[in-house]
């Protein structure tokens, strides 16, 4: 056998223990690669579990300290139970005595005012009995007294009555203030008008009848 076909030979078998101890090494990889994976999701797992197992444990403890705190509440009222139970029973008899005692006292009390009472009634009677009989009403008391009728005081005049003018065929009545000077002050009045309050109401042939506010008619006599 020549050296280069010994050697050809060598390379050949080198490059196939190479291609195979690659193709192992790639296996191996693979499976690595395929138990990380694994571990990764293992551990992914592990980790949710843990926490899963973190939140039960708290909640666990929040419900022992929810029935520590129901537990001491319970016992706290069955405490005050015990406390007002006897205070209740004591309340209840002693309420029952005063009604007891009340409605006993309310039916002496009925008693002695009934008796007052018919006491009372019996020394009218006896009273009635010695009195005398009054004496009939005279006629003059029965009879109502008449009151005489008040004339009504005549008012005085805000102004002054001059007398009766003749316009038109018209009758007017000619007034002026009191302390007038001037014949620009003379004022005449036909039936149905007025002067401050007072309104003529009707004028007569020796009179003038005024009405005025709140008060009776005031006839004037005329000058």
């Amino acid at each position: 056998m020549k050296a280069s076909t010994f050697q050809t030979l060598i390379v050949g078998l080198l490059c196939l223990a190479v291609a195979g101890l690659s193709g192992g090494l790639y296996n191996q990889y693979q499976r690595m690669a395929g138990l990380q994976n694994t571990d990764t999701q293992r551990l992914q797992t592990l980790d949710t579990l843990q926490r899963d197992s973190s939140a039960l444990k708290d909640a666990q403890e929040k419900l022992q300290y929810a029935l520590k705190d129901l537990k001491q509440i319970v016992d706290s009222s069955e405490q005050q139970a015990n406390i007002l139970d006897p205070r209740l029973d004591q309340w209840a008899q002693e309420i029952q005595e005063l009604r007891d005692g009340l409605a006993s006292r309310a039916t002496e009390a009925d008693m002695t005012a009934l008796r007052a009472r018919l006491e009372h009634v019996e020394q009218q009677l006896l009273e009635l009995k010695t009195q005398p009989s009054p004496p009939p009403p005279t006629s003059s008391a029965a009879k109502p007294k008449k009151t005489a009728r008040l004339k009504p005081v005549p008012l005085s005049l805000p102004f002054s009555v001059l007398g009766v003018e003749f316009r038109g065929g018209e009758r007017f009545l000619a007034v002026a203030p009191h302390d007038s000077r001037s014949l620009t002050d003379v004022r005449l009045l036909h039936s149905g008008e007025q002067l401050g309050a007072w309104h003529l109401k009707v004028l007569e042939s020796n009179s003038a009848i005024f009405a005025v506010a709140a008060q009776p008619d005031q006839t004037v006599h005329l000058p």
